[in-house]
C-alpha cells in the first residue's frame, strides 16, 4: 500500500469515528453513527482511526454530506443577510452558497467582498478548497501542541503526528483540483469578481513574498503551497488585468519558493492534463513577452535587471521539468562519468584569480537535483522543448554580459543560462562562443607567462603540420603527443598547415583539414564505421582492426570542431549524442541507428500469436564481423538455452538493445568519448544543450534557405545586388538541385551544412574577379568569399559556375 492510500484510510477511520457516516440504522461499532457508540474528542479518535487502521478494521459504505464549513448562525438559517464576515475560508460549496444568495438578490457584492477578503490573506487562502475526503485533516491539525494538551491528549497527538509523518507522501497536496477549476469556471464569467480576484492578487503577493523571504513559512507549514496551486488555477492569468501588475507580483513571490517546493509543484503539475499545463506554460510566456516588448534594453538596462522577466523565467522552470516528468522519461541507463582526479595543488588559473571562470565540475541546477531528473532524460516531454523558447527574450538579450554573469556573478546576478530551456541555439552558441574565446585567451596568457619563466620561445596556438597524403598518421601522433603531455594545449586556438603549401590559416584551412580527416576516417575501406545506405548514416565497428587512438582522435576532432566553431560532415544518429551526454543507448534509439533491427523487435513486441513456438527465438543473437563471418553472442548467461516469450520478451529486446547500442562497441566509443572530453570536459556545453542542439553545433544543419543567404551576401570589388551578373548569379542558384547547392556551399564555405541559426547566419561575400574570361570562379573558405568574373552571359556563368563547384578540391585551386 502507498502512503498516499494510507493516509486516505487513516482519515476515513477518523471521519468515521467522529462524524459518522450519516446512516441512522448502522452496526458498526466504530461508527460515529452507531446507537451505542461513545462520542470521542479528536486526540482519542486520531489514535482510535490508526489503530482501526493497523486492524485493517471495518468501513462503513456510507459517507456524510460534506457540510458547509460556516454553521447557521454565521450565515443566517435562510440565508437572508448579507453579512458573510464570519466566512474565515472557502470551499466549492461555499462559493456555491453565496453565489446562489447573491444570484437571487441581483446583487454581487456579497461575493465581491468575500472572495476580495479571502483571495488577499495568505493565512485563509491556504485553508481553502481542501479535498472533501480531506476535511479531516483540518480536525488533525487541529490537535493542540503537548503543552497546551493533558498529558494522555498529548501522548495522543503524537502517536498520529508521528504515524501520519511516516505513511503521508510528502508531495500530497490538499487543495480540491476539481472544485477549484469548478468555482473558477462560474466565477470567471462575472466581472465585478474578476476584478476583485485581480485585487486581492495584488494585495496578497507582496506578504506572500515577505512571508516566504524572511519567516520561513513554508517550512513551517508546507501547505503554505496551496496559495500558488490555487491561484495558477485561475485561467484568466495571462490576460492584459493581470499582466500589469499582479502576475508580475505573483511570480516574484512564488520565485522566492524554496527548492523543495517547486519541486512538489512540479511534480503536482507533472499529473495535469496537457491543456492545463501548457496553459501555465503560456502564462508565463507570455507575461516574459509582454514585459520585454514593453520596454527598452541596452547595455547600461539590462533585460537580467529587470525583476518580471528573471522571476516569471525561474517560474516557467517550474512548468519546464514538469512537462519533462509528464512526458516519457528514461531515469536509468546513466554512462557512469570518469571522475577527474582533484589535485592539491594550486592551478595557474587560481594563481592568477580565474578559478571561478574555471571552477571543475559540472554544474547542476538545484531544481533538477531535487526532482533527481534531467533534461537528457527527457525522451518526449509533454510540451515541445521549442515551445519553452521565447524569442523576444533572445533578442534583448546581451550574451556578454550573460556570459560573465552564468560564470563569474552567478551569486549576485542572474544569467538566462541559469535557465537554458528559453534560449535558442543560436543564443546559447554564442555564450559557448564566448566561453571558447576567453579559455583561447586564458591559454595564450599561460603561455606566454611560462615562456617569460622558462626563456622559451612562446606558442599560443595549437599547431598542425601535417602532409596531405598521410593526414590521418600526422594529425594522430601530434594530437596523441600532445593529449599525453599537455591536455590543456587542446583548448588553444587550431593553426593547421599542410607541408609544402602556402595559405596562412584563417579558418579555412583548419575546414579542409577536417573534412580531408573525416573523409579519410569515415571511409568504408578503413573499416572503423559501418555505412547504412538506407539511413546515409554511420556506426561505430564492432569488429574494427583500428587501435583505440583511432577513435580518440574522432572524438579529438569533433570537440576541436565545436571549440574552433567549425561545422563537420559528420553523419552519426541521435543516439552517439545522447551517449556523449551521458546516456546509454536504449530501445527506442534503435529506430534511427538501426530501422530494420528497430521495426522487426517492434513486431516482436507487439505480436499476438504464441511467440516462443512462432518465433523460435532464444537469448542467443548472431551477426556478422568485419568479414562477414557469423559470432554468436548470448544476452544472457546460457542464452542459447533460453527461450523466448511474451512473458520475457521485453527482456530479451531490452538486452539486444543494450547490446548492439552499448557493450558490443564498449571500447571504440569509450576511446572516441574520452578523446572528446579532452577538450570540452571544462565547457558548459554539457549543461546548455540537449543532444540534438550538440549535433547542431557540430554539424550544422541541413535546412538550406538560399533566400536568407542572399539577403545577408555583401557584395565588393564593383558588384552590388542590382548588377545583372549577380542577378543571373542567384537566379541559377536558386534553380540548382539540392545536391548542387550543397556543392555550392562547400566550394564557398568549405563545409554543406548551414551554421548554428541557418544561412542566415552564414556572411557571404561575392566579389568582382575582373572581367569576362574564361577562367574559373575561386573562392576563400576562410572568409566565405566567392572571386566571381563578370561573365559575359548567363549561359557561361552557370557552366563556369557547375565546373567550379564539381571539380575543385585543394587550397588556393582554380
Amino acid at each position: 500500500m502507498n502512503r498516499a492510500t494510507a493516509k486516505k484510510l487513516i482519515e476515513r477511520y477518523f471521519l468515521q469515528l467522529t462524524e459518522g457516516c450519516g446512516n441512522s440504522n448502522c452496526t458498526n461499532e466504530f461508527c460515529a453513527s452507531f446507537r451505542g457508540f461513545e462520542p470521542l474528542d479528536n486526540n482519542a479518535a486520531a489514535a482510535k482511526a490508526l489503530d482501526l487502521f493497523k486492524a485493517n478494521a471495518k468501513l462503513c459504505d456510507y459517507y456524510p454530506t460534506i457540510k458547509l464549513k460556516v454553521d447557521d448562525e454565521q450565515m443566517g438559517s435562510n440565508m437572508t443577510t448579507e453579512d458573510f464576515s464570519d466566512v474565515h475560508y472557502l470551499s466549492e460549496h461555499t462559493v456555491c452558497s453565496i453565489l446562489t444568495f447573491c444570484e437571487e438578490k441581483g446583487d454581487y457584492s456579497a461575493l465581491v467582498r468575500v472572495i476580495g477578503r479571502i483571495f488577499s490573506n495568505a493565512e485563509a487562502l491556504m485553508k481553502s478548497f481542501r479535498k472533501d475526503e480531506l476535511g479531516t485533516t483540518k480536525n488533525l491539525d487541529s490537535v493542540k501542541p503537548a503543552e497546551q494538551q493533558s498529558g494522555e491528549d498529548s501522548s495522543a497527538a503524537s502517536l498520529t503526528n508521528t504515524a501520519l509523518n511516516g505513511v503521508l507522501d510528502s508531495c500530497e497536496v490538499t487543495v480540491d483540483l476539481d472544485g477549484v477549476r469548478r468555482m473558477y469556471d462560474k466565477l470567471l464569467s462575472i466581472d465585478q469578481v474578476e476584478a476583485a480576484l485581480v485585487n486581492a492578487l495584488i494585495f496578497l503577493t507582496p506578504n506572500v513574498e515577505l512571508d516566504l523571504e524572511y519567516l520561513d513559512v513554508y517550512e513551517t507549514n508546507p501547505d503554505y503551497l496551496n496559495i500558488f496551486i490555487i491561484v495558477m488555477e485561475n485561467s484568466n492569468l495571462h490576460s492584459p488585468e493581470y499582466l500589469e501588475v499582479a502576475l508580475p507580483q505573483f511570480c516574484k513571490a512564488m520565485s522566492k519558493l524554496p527548492v523543495t517546493a517547486l519541486a512538489r509543484l512540479s511534480k503536482l503539475w507533472s499529473k495535469f492534463s496537457l491543456p492545463h499545463i501548457r496553459r501555465m506554460m503560456e502564462t508565463f510566456q507570455q507575461l516574459i513577452t509582454f514585459t520585454v516588448v514593453s520596454n527598452e534594453y541596452d547595455s547600461d538596462n539590462l533585460v537580467n535587471d529587470d525583476e518580471t522577466v528573471v522571476a516569471a523565467t525561474q517560474c516557467l522552470k517550474v512548468v519546464f521539468y514538469a512537462s519533462i516528468l509528464g512526458g516519457d522519461v528514461d531515469m536509468e541507463h546513466n554512462d557512469e562519468d570518469e571522475e577527474e582526479s582533484d589535485s592539491e595543488e594550486l592551478t595557474l588559473h587560481e594563481l592568477l584569480g580565474e578559478e571561478r571562470l574555471y571552477k571543475k565540475g559540472p554544474r547542476v541546477d538545484p531544481l533538477e537535483k531535487e526532482l533527481g531528473v534531467r533534461t537528457v532524460d527527457s525522451i518526449r516531454p509533454l510540451i515541445p522543448f521549442e515551445d519553452f523558447i521565447n524569442e523576444s527574450l533572445n533578442d534583448v538579450i546581451e550574451m556578454d554580459k550573460d556570459f560573465t554573469f552564468f560564470k563569474v556573478d552567478a551569486e549576485t546576478k542572474f544569467s538566462f543560462q541559469s535557465c537554458p530551456f528559453i534560449l535558442s541555439a543560436i543564443t546559447k552558441n554564442q555564450g559557448l562562443y564566448y566561453d571558447n574565446r576567453i579559455r583561447m585567451y586564458s591559454e595564450r596568457r599561460l603561455t606566454a607567462l611560462y615562456s617569460m619563466v622558462q626563456g622559451q620561445q612562446p606558442n599560443p596556438y595549437l599547431k598542425l603540420k601535417v602532409r596531405r597524403d598521410h593526414i590521418i598518421d600526422d594529425a594522430l601522433v601530434r594530437l596523441e603527443m600532445i593529449s599525453m603531455e599537455n591536455p590543456s594545449d587542446l583548448k588553444k586556438q587550431l593553426f593547421v598547415e599542410f607541408e609544402g603549401e602556402q595559405g596562412v590559416d584563417e579558418g579555412g584551412v583548419s575546414k579542409e583539414f577536417f573534412q580531408l580527416v573525416l573523409e579519410e576516417i569515415f571511409n568504408p575501406d578503413i573499416g572503423m564505421f559501418t555505412y547504412d545506405d538506407n539511413t546515409k548514416l554511420f556506426w561505430f565497428n564492432s569488429s574494427s582492426l583500428e587501435n583505440e587512438a583511432q577513435y580518440t582522435l574522432i572524438g579529438i576532432v569533433l570537440g576541436l570542431a565545436i571549440y574552433n566553431n567549425c561545422i563537420l560532415d559528420v553523419h552519426f544518429p541521435m543516439v552517439v549524442y545522447r551517449k556523449l551526454m551521458g546516456k546509454k543507448g536504449i530501445f527506442l534509439d534503435l529506430s534511427d541507428s538501426h530501422p530494420v533491427l528497430y521495426q522487426s523487435l517492434k513486431g516482436l513486441l507487439e505480436y499476438t500469436g504464441n511467440v516462443e513456438e512462432d518465433m523460435m527465438l532464444t537469448f542467443q543473437i548472431s551477426h556478422t564481423d568485419l568479414f562477414g563471418n557469423p559470432v554468436l553472442y548470448n544476452l544472457k548467461e546460457q542464452g542459447d538455452q533460453i527461450a523466448v516469450t511474451k512473458e520475457n520478451r521485453q527482456e530479451f529486446v531490452d538486452l539486444y538493445a543494450d547490446y548492439i547500442l552499448n557493450t558490443s562497441v564498449e571500447s571504440q566509443f569509450k576511446a572516441f568519448k574520452k578523446g572528446f572530453l579532452m577538450v570540452t570536459s571544462e565547457s558548459p556545453m554539457k549543461y546548455l544543450f540537449r543532444p540534438e542542439e550538440v549535433e547542431l553545433l557540430i554539424c550544422g544543419s541541413r535546412k538550406l534557405d538560399f533566400e536568407a543567404l542572399e539577403k545577408t551576401t555583401d557584395y565588393d570589388g564593383g558588384y552590388t545586388k542590382d548588377t545583372q551578373v549577380i542577378k543571373d548569379f542567384w537566379e541559377i542558384i536558386h534553380s540548382f538541385s539540392e545536391e548542387q547547392k550543397r556543392l555550392f556551399l562547400q566550394f564557398t564555405t568549405g563545409t554543406d551544412r548551414a551554421p548554428v541559426g541557418g544561412l542566415g547566419k552564414l556572411k557571404m561575400i561575392i566579389a568582382k574577379n575582373g572581367s569576362d574570361t574564361d577562367r574559373l570562379p575561386t573562392s576563400h573558405t576562410c572568409f566565405n568569399a566567392l572571386l566571381l568574373p563578370e561573365y559575359s552571359s548567363k549561359d557561361k556563368l552557370r557552366e563556369r559556375l557547375l565546373k567550379a563547384i564539381t571539380y575543385a578540391k585543394g587550397f588556393g585551386m582554380l
